[in-house]
């Protein structure tokens, strides 16, 4: 793997946890579990970075599981990594079917923020 590609990737993954901070320091529902907290009172979360995408904590994940095996020089860690990548891309669109059919308010702010993971793609 060239030393470029690597210092690139660890750029990305710098960039990438910070996004993974930047959600979970803004939405205090995020959970391991996909679930409505009715329990807490959970509303739609509409700042920082839910303000571009609708699910940024899976972006970050998705941009570190593609980042770290070129960080790490391992072309083959790219096969694992691109699975667990399509993994949280499923789970986003669950997820989002979920929230839009549960959480009252979120199919407003999916027509405002109208996309999932990818700001003009998807």
């Amino acid at each position: 793997m060239p030393l470029p590609a690597k210092a690139l990737a660890w750029l990305g993954l710098a960039l990438a946890g910070a996004l993974i901070f930047w959600a979970i320091t803004t939405n205090t529902y995020l959970s391991r579990m996909a679930r409505i907290q009715d329990d807490r009172g959970q509303i739609v979360v509409t700042a920082g970075p839910y303000r571009y995408v609708r699910h940024p904590m899976y972006l970050g994940v998705i941009l570190l599981f593609l980042g770290m095996p070129v960080a790490l020089g391992s072309w083959w860690a790219l096969l694992p990594g691109a699975a667990i990548d399509l993994i949280f891309v499923l789970r986003a669109a669950k997820e989002d079917r979920m929230l839009r059919e549960e959480l009252p308010g979120y199919t407003e702010y999916a027509r405002h923020v109208g996309y999932r993971l990818v700001p003009g793609i998807w």
